[in-house]
């Protein structure tokens, strides 16, 4: 059986057929990686909003006296605790319980951002960025200027308002592509053979936002 050709041409289709289903695994795992860290550059970069947010609500009003409101001491606290569990799935965007744990957290952060947004408002301490403010061009003669930027048609809540609703938008479609590349991994790992090079090197099934 040793010396019979038939043998060795199987085996090394079967070698062939498991090394091929190997590098496909293995792309399938890192498309996951790599959404992830789309997402999370856009998780980032809403954290940074929510900081321009608070220091646009301390500017007329002291600290204290604001955190001591219950809804922005909530928007506060979802905040750190997105930014945290955020750390610990970007170290670990595979591990099913960080993913469980950031996607509570971008939960309580969604619920608490309404009600810091409206008691700040009510409070009349929420402004408009000096950054997001354009600096005064002057006009050419006669010239009429029929639209203004967005920072100065819209009052302070509405100007926050659209921005947040900018980032909700972008991580929504991140986590859309984050969560296909999540299932056609998790896909792959369950199919028989491919199941059991998954099982032989360690392929654990991924979790979705």
């Amino acid at each position: 059986m040793w010396s019979s050709p038939l043998f060795w041409i199987v085996i090394a289709i079967a070698l062939f057929w498991a090394l091929g289903a190997y590098n496909r695994l293995m792309r399938l795992r890192s498309a996951v990686v790599q959404s992830f860290g789309s997402f999370d550059a856009h998780m980032v970069r809403q954290v940074a909003l929510l900081g321009e947010f608070n220091a646009a609500c301390s500017v007329q009003q002291n600290d204290a006296e604001l955190s001591a409101h219950q809804e922005m001491a909530a928007l506060q606290g979802a905040t750190t605790q997105l930014s945290a569990s955020l750390a610990v799935a970007r170290a670990r965007p595979l591990r099913p319980d960080a993913m469980a744990a950031l996607a509570a957290a971008r939960d309580v952060l969604h619920a608490s951002w309404p009600g810091a947004l409206r008691k700040a408002q009510e409070a009349a301490v929420v402004t408009v960025p000096a950054a997001a403010l354009p600096a005064a061009a002057p006009a050419n003669e006669g010239e009429e200027h029929n639209s203004a930027p967005l920072a100065e048609v819209l009052s302070p809540s509405l100007f926050w308002s659209v921005r947040w609703g900018d980032h909700v938008q972008q991580n929504d479609q991140a986590i859309a592509v984050f969560n296909d590349a999540v299932v056609q991994y998790n896909e792959a790992i369950v199919q028989f053979p491919a199941n059991l090079l998954a099982w032989a090197f360690g392929f654990k099934a991924a979790r979705g936002l």
